[in-house]
Formats: C-alpha cells, sequence, structure tokens
C-alpha cells in the first residue's frame, strides 16, 4: 500500500515538478480537471458531454455546423469568435500587468465601460470619416482607461487606499453616472440602449460582404495579439519589467535596491487601465456597438481567471483567453442543439477560476512531495546501510 502511495507521489512529482514548464503543466491540469468536473455535471443532466462539447466548437466557428443559414459559414462563426476574443484578450491583459506588480486590477468592467462612453460621444455620434474615427477610437479608449487606472494607483501610492477598494467603487461609480447620461442624452427609445454608433467608428466591419458570406470582421484582433506580444517583451526583457516585476515580488527589497516602488505602482495601473480601454472600446465601439445602461459586462470578471489561467504570461493569456472565449462563444449554440443550459458554460468558466486559482498551492504541494520523497530514500538508504553493517 505504502508502495503505491509512493508511486503516486513519484508520478505526481514527475509530472509536474519540473519549474521550468510548471506555468504549462498546471495550467493544462487545471483544464483537464475542470472539463471532466463539466462532463460529470453535463452527463448528470442526462446529456451527452462528448457532444456538448462538440457544440461549444461548433458555436465557435471551430468545428464545422451539420447546416448554415443564408449567407453563413464556418468562416462567418469564426469572425463572430473572433470579435468575441479581441475584448476578452485586452481585459486579459489588463489583469496581468496588475498582477505582476502585485497589484489586483478587479476595476476592469468600470473601465472599460468609461472608455466606451467617452469614445462613443466623443466620436462614435460624430461625422468623422473611417480613416480618421477609428484611430480616434483606440486613442480616446486608451487614454480614458489609462486615467481611471492612473486614480486607482494614486490612491494606492499616495494614501495606501487598497486598490480592489477603489477599483469597485470606481465601477459603481462608472455605472451609474454613465447611465445618467445615457438614459438622460443619447438614449434609443426602442433599445433602451445607447444609440448605435457610427459605422465609420466602428472597430468591426459589420456585415462586410466576402464573396457570397457576410462577415463581421474584427480589426481589433491584430491589434490585440501585437499588444499581447508588445507585453511579453517588456515585461520579460526591458528594465521597466524587471522593476515592476521586483516591486512585486517584493516592495521593500525593491526600495532597498533604488527601485521607486510608488512611481512604477502607478505607472502599472496606467498602464493596465490602457489595455481595459483597448478591451471597452473594441467591445462596444466593436462587438456590441452600443451600451446598456446600469450593466457592467462580464469580460472584466471573466479576464481575472483568463489571467490567472495563463499565469499572467502575455503568451498564456492567448490561449487561455482562446479557450474561455470558446466556452462562453459555444454556449448559445450547445444550449440550442443539445439542449443544455447556456449557464452550464459559465460553471465550467468558474471552476477554471476555482483550479487555477489553486495553482499557488499545487506549487507548494509539490514541494512539500519532493522534500517527503527525499526524506523517504535518505531513511531507505540509511536502513540499507545499518543492515549492510549488522
Amino acid at each position: 500500500m505504502n508502495n503505491k502511495k509512493g508511486g503516486i507521489k513519484q508520478l505526481f512529482v514527475n509530472c509536474f515538478g519540473n519549474e521550468k514548464y510548471q506555468s504549462v503543466t498546471i495550467p493544462l491540469f487545471a483544464i483537464l480537471i475542470s472539463l471532466i468536473v463539466g462532463a460529470v455535471i453535463i452527463a448528470s443532466l442526462g446529456k451527452n458531454p462528448f457532444a456538448a462539447y462538440q457544440n461549444l466548437l461548433q458555436g465557435s466557428g471551430i468545428l464545422p455546423k451539420p447546416s448554415y443559414a443564408g449567407y453563413k459559414s464556418i468562416l462567418t462563426d469564426f469572425t463572430s469568435f473572433l470579435n468575441a476574443w479581441t475584448p476578452m484578450l485586452f481585459a486579459s491583459l489588463a489583469v496581468a500587468v496588475a498582477l505582476k506588480a502585485g497589484l489586483f486590477n478587479i476595476g476592469v468592467s468600470g473601465q472599460m465601460l468609461t472608455a466606451g462612453f467617452f469614445a462613443s460621444i466623443f466620436v462614435g455620434y460624430s461625422e468623422l470619416p473611417s480613416p480618421i474615427a477609428k484611430p480616434l477610437v483606440i486613442i480616446v479608449g486608451i487614454i480614458a482607461g489609462a486615467c481611471i487606472g492612473g486614480l486607482i494607483g494614486f490612491l494606492k501610492y499616495r494614501f495606501n487606499i487598497n486598490e480592489v477598494v477603489s477599483s469597485i467603487m470606481l465601477n459603481y461609480i462608472a455605472q451609474y453616472v454613465f447611465s445618467f447620461f445615457i438614459n438622460t442624452y443619447f438614449v434609443d427609445p426602442v433599445s433602451r440602449q445607447s444609440a448605435s454608433v457610427s459605422a465609420a467608428s466602428r472597430l468591426t466591419l459589420m456585415d462586410t460582404l466576402v464573396g457570397n458570406l457576410k462577415m463581421d470582421i474584427p480589426i481589433g484582433i491584430v491589434l490585440a495579439i501585437i499588444t499581447a506580444f508588445f507585453m511579453k517583451f517588456l515585461i520579460d526583457r526591458t528594465t521597466l519589467g524587471y522593476e515592476l516585476k521586483a516591486a512585486g515580488a517584493s516592495p521593500t527589497a525593491a526600495e532597498y535596491a533604488g527601485i521607486h516602488v510608488g512611481k512604477n505602482m502607478v505607472l502599472t495601473m496606467v498602464i493596465s487601465g490602457a489595455l481595459a480601454g483597448l478591451a471597452g472600446v473594441t467591445y462596444y465601439l466593436g462587438y456590441f456597438g452600443s451600451i446598456q445602461p446600469k450593466v457592467l459586462v462580464s469580460t472584466g470578471f471573466d479576464a481575472i481567471a483568463v489571467s490567472l489561467l495563463g499565469n499572467s504570461n502575455p503568451i498564456g493569456i492567448l490561449f487561455s483567453s482562446f479557450l474561455i472565449t470558446v466556452i462562453s462563444k459555444g454556449s448559445t449554440y450547445m444550449s440550442s442543439a443539445a439542449g443544455i443550459q447556456a449557464e452550464i458554460a459559465s460553471v465550467i468558466t468558474g471552476i477554471l477560476l476555482l483550479f487555477s486559482a489553486c495553482g499557488a498551492y499545487m506549487k507548494y504541494k509539490i514541494k512539500t512531495l519532493e522534500y517527503d520523497i527525499a526524506s523517504e530514500q535518505k531513511n531507505t538508504v540509511q536502513k540499507q546501510g545499518e543492515e549492510v553493517e549488522k
């Protein structure tokens, strides 16, 4: 029995003990466990989990559906998926940058809303031509998000106000202040949402005719992928990135090393807010096209799970955000094709968050198991030596 237990320990350490690959192996383990638990839940509802997961992929344009309506194909589904993936990728990068510096930006949804609101009223409702409007939307989004993020960083640095508290409060302020202005000045009387922005300002080319297909082509996805690689370079290859990580790992040690922790704290939140602003404009002036009053989109909160799952690594986030968007985007088709409520997809996402958050515990447990195995081996060698002496 002990040998069997020891063999399981050794297998676990062999699979996850290499620190060089833990950033990959532990998230993959979290994904596997989450999918298994999700499959058990789906099976308990009397449904086929394999068919359900296939429907998720079909709804996201990864796999073909049995049939399509006019002007639709797997390509239109996939471009629609890319449209949803873009703000998720930006939002996840926003959370990850803050986490690298030891900060928790839980206000991404509020920063998205702020960027979307100001970009809409300054550019979206203007008559500017597309070559001017689209770059201006991006610039306004970056500035608006950076201002809110910088304010959170300044409050943390100057008054030691916890960034979680201040970002949540600013979420509520943005939610209700902008809702007042939308309902008073910019509301669509039919939809009761903000009036739709001009086609020239949208970061998604809606109903673009390609051959015999009508596609929603997101131009922001290219910028999002480039930004992910740029953030990887910034964090790992620059002095600024080193200072951010040092301040996050140990503020006291960073101060002794001559790093201005306060300045880096504010700068980190400015960068995080700017990325959240990009998520906002690609959502409200891209994927969606209007703002729903008194509602904060779940993208900013889902981004926390995505960032944890990607180990706060920009390249890892490319893959984790892809997965979470597949689950989210494919849930509607899964609901209609398999008869499974779309909320099950949210349950799977929540389970992913739970197991992703256990990554630090897993690393601790691996270290403990390595120590136990080493101790057992040492004791075995000592006993064998004593027996030889006898």
